[in-house]
């Protein structure tokens, strides 16, 4: 975290509708904002807003004088929660939750693999809010389509029985446990395979050597998006994270030629 950046906390609820949840926010808010445009940024699964991009997007804000909302969702880095009873859905409500209470002016969302699909899901819910969508290897669905849709006979199994199946993964030490209750509540928030009516400009960056979230993937976004302002910018050696200096400034650019497009 930089200096600069302001911690917020904000109570939420608990699953049986009591208090004593907290979601762990920073903000980067310039005296003197630079347009009126501010920034949310969404992370990915199991990540937290302290990571390599979103901590490069802080400095970038702070450089360029824009209002920046950085937090964990539900159960990851700073912010309570079990992540055994974490969904998709309360995922979105910390989201708009969120964005409702502490972001600054009309809207760009930056999503990075499932923030992509939250960020989707958050235009939808917001569509006079959100001006625009920048998405990292974006994973709507991937519950579905990327997690269940790809599981073995074993593992659906190993997920109807026990209701959850512990993950190994290369990002982690611990496995990632999946539980069939994120498996089922996410189908309540499917959005590829039908048109995602949104009306906004929206920039994709895809790895095409993503071993998570294949860029074929990424392409039935596009062609689902309702919106004309759509561009897809495929690495032809990126991966999942797309960190690297030159992923980080190719981020930046984006979104700095995005602002320029909707402040015009």
């Amino acid at each position: 975290m930089t200096d600069a950046s302001l911690a917020r906390k904000l109570d939420r609820p608990g699953h049986d509708g009591s208090a004593g949840e907290t979601l762990a926010c920073l903000i980067d808010a310039p005296a003197t904002p630079a347009g009126p445009t501010g920034l949310t940024w969404l992370g990915g699964f199991k990540s937290e807003m302290t990571g390599t991009k979103a901590s490069a997007l802080s400095d970038w804000a702070q450089a360029a004088g824009r209002h920046l909302l950085r937090f964990d969702y539900y159960a990851h880095g700073a912010s309570s929660g079990d992540f055994r009873k974490a969904t998709v859905g309360r995922w979105l409500d910390d989201a708009l939750a969120a964005i409702d209470t502490l972001a600054q002016g009309p809207q760009i969302l930056v999503g990075s693999s499932m923030g992509g699909w939250v960020a989707l899901l958050a235009a939808l819910a917001r569509p006079a809010r959100v001006k625009g969508l920048v998405l990292i290897a974006p994973a709507p669905d991937f519950t579905q389509e990327l997690m269940w849709e790809g599981f073995s006979d074993d593992i659906k199994s190993t997920l109807a029985r026990d209701g959850i199946y512990r993950a190994p993964s290369e990002y982690d030490t611990e496995p990632y446990e999946i539980t069939m209750r994120l498996i089922e509540e996410g189908r309540n928030h499917l959005i590829l395979g039908k048109p995602i009516v949104l009306d906004m400009p929206v920039r994709i960056l895809q790895g095409m050597k993503d071993p998570d979230v294949p860029w074929q993937h990424a392409m039935r976004l596009v062609e689902a998006l309702t919106s004309a302002d759509v561009t897809i910018g495929l690495s032809k050696e990126g991966d999942h994270r797309l960190s690297t200096p030159a992923d980080i400034a190719r981020l930046q650019q984006t979104i700095e030629s995005l602002l320029a497009e909707i402040e015009a």
